[in-house]
């Protein structure tokens, strides 16, 4: 009985690759060519281990949640407060020196600019992946009480939203190349809302 071919390639990193192609370009601009070279793949590899383009895109949306997500969790536990956390996430993308992918946005954002609504799958995984960075920044808001660095009677679901809010308009407006004088002076009126 044969077992079949091992992959030749690393499935995770293809999966890299090809949300960073999409992140970089916008679904539509993205051709199953730009895909192919990006993933080092052929086209039955890429449509065996991953399904057609839509099906690839929802999985990297999906992973880049997941990966932003846990980066944020991540630093947040290992933060001495959580208003240090909250602090340091928004200055760091003022600055730009967050991550080395700053100038293309959020890739979720980016993905409802694009489609809208008009994709029940990709507007849910969208709203899945804000869910995800609001409850990591509920998780703080809800620490930063606890430490006395946020008044106790804030709303921290409110506070949540207004924080995924801010990051992800001003992730948009640093692709769209505002400066970092003007990213700065944005994040002193956001975590103004913290006091």
């Amino acid at each position: 009985m044969s077992i079949g071919r091992p992959r030749q390639f690393d499935p995770d990193r293809a999966l890299e690759r090809a949300m960073e192609t999409f992140w970089s370009q916008g679904y539509e601009a993205t051709s199953l060519q730009d895909l192919l070279a990006a993933m080092s793949l052929s086209k039955s590899s890429l449509y065996q281990s991953f399904g057609d383009k839509p099906r690839l895109f929802d999985r990297c949306l999906r992973h880049y949640a997941r990966e932003r997500e846990s980066a944020l969790l991540e630093s947040l536990e290992a933060s001495d407060s959580a208003r240090a956390f909250i602090e340091t996430t928004f200055n760091a993308a003022a600055e730009g020196t967050d991550t080395e992918r700053s100038r293309w946005g959020c890739l979720l954002m980016n993905t409802a600019s694009e489609f809208g609504m008009r994709d029940t799958r990709v507007s849910q995984a969208v709203a899945e992946g804000v869910a995800r960075f609001t409850r990591v920044f509920r998780a703080a808001v809800e620490r930063a009480q606890r430490e006395g660095d946020v008044p106790a009677d804030r709303d921290p679901q409110a506070l949540a939203r207004y924080l995924v809010t801010n990051m992800t308009g001003l992730r948009t407006l640093l692709k769209a190349g505002i400066g970092r004088d003007e990213a700065r002076a944005v994040v002193a009126i956001t975590l103004r809302a913290l006091d």
